[in-house]
């Protein structure tokens, strides 16, 4: 409990051991080198390089980028013919149309290439996405690419 209450206030703690290491050096050169005359001028300029070093210190550590790795898992058919999952296809309930559709957003179309590429409207190509999403229930054109190649509806 000590060490994680320790762990948990390390910069704290770093903090308050060098403001009193800094007092102390003050109050010791004070009284070694009896410096009574500029003493308030030495205290300035201490503590202004000391908090100039803690300001560049604490601008590199908060303006670090920070890098996240995401591992995600692909899915990639390797046989020579790719045979349609029937079963997920009826459990799904998507139609032929609606399989089109999903394949095309497979291959990367946006919506409007899309309807240019089966000869439909805009507005059909809308309304048979939204039902691929409600039937395979997802959000994004993603969520369900991938999904339909995980579960072998589209190559």
């Amino acid at each position: 409990m000590a060490s994680n209450l320790l762990a948990k206030n390390k910069h704290t703690i770093l903090y308050a051991v060098a403001l009193a290491l800094l007092l102390f050096l003050l109050k010791w050169l004070e009284l070694k080198l009896i410096i009574v005359d500029n003493a308030y001028e030495i205290y300035m300029g201490a503590i202004a390089v000391f908090f100039t070093v803690l300001g560049i210190w604490l601008a590199l550590k908060l303006t670090k980028p920070k890098t996240v790795v995401v591992e995600k898992q692909v899915y990639v058919n390797n046989g020579p013919k790719f045979i349609i999952n029937q079963t997920e296809v009826e459990k799904l309930g998507l139609s032929k149309r609606e399989l089109d559709v999903l394949q095309l957003m497979a291959e990367g179309l946006s919506n409007q290439e899309i309807s240019e590429r089966l000869f439909v409207s805009l507005n059909t190509i809308k309304t048979h996405s939204a039902k691929v999403f409600e039937k395979m229930e997802v959000k994004r054109r993603t969520q369900a690419v991938e999904m339909g190649k995980r579960l072998s509806i589209i190559p």
